[in-house]
């Protein structure tokens, strides 16, 4: 009985350890940074006005990731938006292990190429902690996704969660995992 490995653990394993391990000059490949989640996260202002919005979303969202999304709910009023405190107003889904490589390598092979006039991802998205955020604004680039079926265009935030402690570090990660950031 073979268990399945995602490509992209593999190639961790085997290419991105050693690589970044000569470059940062690691002494032990346990210190070399690794992805720990990916979160995703959808905020629908529209969603005030009507609920159906909201559980688009989260169905969208669970086609994209494999996993099943939750509503994200407001934590308090606010009048200016027309806010009650507990009112649906987004999705969100957090990814780790298998799906989390699965749905990386399907975000830079597949998705982030469909972008139009894509060249590549802006590398301005890091915390100073080695995390990356950034976003995609539209929800079509996703090959999951029914163009035909989708009753409007929403946008997301991807956040790749990683063990760097520093900018460079996560970068370098990031880059040898294949990732488009921008020249």
């Amino acid at each position: 009985m073979s268990t399945y490995a995602p490509r992209l653990r593999a190639k961790y394993k085997n290419e991105v350890v050693p690589g970044l391990q000569k470059e940062f000059n690691y002494k032990s490949p346990m210190q070399v940074p690794r992805l720990v989640k990916i979160a995703l996260n959808q905020g629908l202002g529209a969603a005030v006005g009507d609920k159906k919005i909201v559980d688009n979303a989260v169905e969208e969202m669970t086609l994209i990731t494999g996993q099943r999304a939750q509503a994200t709910i407001s934590r308090k009023d606010i009048s200016n938006f027309k806010l009650r405190k507990g009112m649906p107003i987004g999705a969100r889904v957090t990814l780790r292990g298998a799906k989390m490589y699965d749905f990386l390598d399907r975000l830079i092979a597949v998705s982030l190429p469909r972008t139009r006039d894509f060249h590549g991802v802006k590398a301005s998205g890091f915390d100073g902690r080695g995390n990356f955020t950034f976003g995609v604004t539209e929800q079509i680039i996703f090959p999951e996704i029914d163009i035909d079926k989708t009753s409007r265009i929403q946008g997301m935030d991807i956040t790749l969660v990683t063990t760097a402690k520093t900018d460079a570090e996560a970068k370098a990660l990031l880059t040898a995992f294949g990732f488009p950031f921008t020249k």
